[in-house]
């Protein structure tokens, strides 16, 4: 039986990766079962994700990584004839950007390889039907990833601040507000080229967000989400708590501030446990009404097929499981969830991180600044501000956030 066209290339520094620059792969069979995306652009994405990752994990992470790191990637080309037609587009490549440099911030970042791999190929990522986002904004099955489209622009923006992040995440032990980086990808079909970053999904994968608001700091002197405003909305968190988050917060802000990055914003999300209790009662009244019976008589044929009829493994089954009740998370994997102070006016579970930084000051903002400046003057209030303003009014207007 003939094997498809697939044909690889590996980049610079894959000293680690591959003998050569230009290297010929043979076809690796699939390493897991990828369900297929109807979109030939995620099945595509699925199927270099589940090739890339399982090869890479294969080769020893180094002590230390190489300039050169920074500017690798993996690259493949399928012509694609006869093998698994049904399935897969006739002709596309695929394009990973630094696979080492992504594999130790997926490490410090505490993500699993084999979590990475299952939540984008085991089922496809999909589009969330309350984002209001432009653009393709795509959610992990298990709700724990995000898979973004961004431009050519920002996949240069990505590269020219990739080494300082890595650095900063490195110093801050991967404690920082900003978005979890994961990976970096290139789907080619048709001739034309598809971008997408994967990240850590800031809010959680299994409390609902009834509020999101972004704030950003405007034109002067407007500062806040306007319905951030007029819903008279604030933070109930402990001082402790609250000051952890602000030496995140200025850490994080002097980073962007030093790469010369603003109109960043602060992504909130609000659980109400509150709300979130009253939803789950009237979930289970509903459930309970419908198949009450027929659910008590599974269980217990399930439990006691696992265990026999000893009451103890019954009870030993019981006990260990413990299923998270509303307003509860699993702070490794919700790593940007914050419980409400005890006390506080409202019962809820806070979501804050920081987006949208890949947006440096660049010559055309300069420009525009200094033509303002001659045209009002340089104490006038003025909408393009330098990043060090910016970052000095973000900070002041983030800290009065808090109740």
């Amino acid at each position: 039986m003939s094997s498809p066209g697939k044909t690889g290339t590996v980049s610079s520094s894959a000293r680690r990766l591959s003998r050569t620059k230009s290297k010929k792969k043979h076809f690796v069979h699939q390493k897991v079962e990828v369900f297929w995306a109807s979109d030939p652009i995620l099945t595509v994405f699925m199927w270099g994700i589940n090739h890339t990752i399982n090869d890479l994990f294969q080769v020893p992470m180094p002590v230390m990584l190489l300039p050169d790191d920074f500017k690798a990637n993996i690259k493949m080309k399928v012509n694609n004839h006869l093998f698994n037609k049904e399935n897969l587009p006739g002709h596309f490549k695929f394009k990973e950007y630094c696979p080492l440099v992504f594999r130790n911030l997926r490490e410090r970042f505490g993500v699993e390889h084999q979590d990475y791999l299952v939540s984008l190929t085991r089922s496809p990522p999909a589009k969330d039907g309350k984002s209001q986002e432009a653009g393709l904004v795509l959610t992990s099955y298990d709700r724990t990833l995000i898979v973004k489209q961004i431009s050519s622009e920002e996949v240069e923006d990505m590269h020219s601040i990739l080494s300082e992040y890595h650095q900063h995440i490195v110093t801050c032990h991967g404690s920082t507000l900003l978005p979890q980086f994961l990976g970096l990808y290139r789907v080619t079909l048709d001739n034309e080229d598809t971008y997408l970053l994967v990240m850590r999904n800031m809010f959680s994968h299994r409390l609902t967000v009834h509020r999101k608001y972004d704030l950003k700091v405007k034109e002067l002197p407007t500062f806040k989400d306007v319905d951030f405003r007029n819903n008279m909305q604030r933070v109930y968190i402990s001082e402790e708590e609250k000051e952890k988050l602000l030496d995140k917060l200025n850490r994080d802000v002097e980073f962007l501030v030093h790469l010369k990055i603003m109109d960043y914003s602060l992504l909130l999300g609000i659980h109400d446990v509150g709300r979130a209790e009253q939803e789950e009662a009237e979930e289970m009244k509903d459930s309970l009404s419908e198949e009450e019976e027929d659910s008590e008589n599974d269980l217990s044929l399930a439990v006691v097929g696992s265990f026999g009829t000893s009451p103890e493994g019954i009870a030993g089954y019981m006990s260990s499981y413990k299923p998270l009740g509303p307003g509860e998370f699993d702070p490794y994997v919700d790593v940007y969830a914050i419980q409400s102070a005890v006390g506080a006016l409202h019962r809820e579970v806070y979501f804050m991180g920081l987006i949208n930084i890949l947006s440096q000051y660049d010559t055309k903002k300069k420009a525009a600044h200094a033509a303002k400046t001659v045209k009002h003057g340089a104490g006038a209030e003025i909408s393009i501000v330098h990043p060090e303003q910016y970052g000095k009014r973000f900070r002041e207007f983030i800290a009065n956030i808090f109740a």
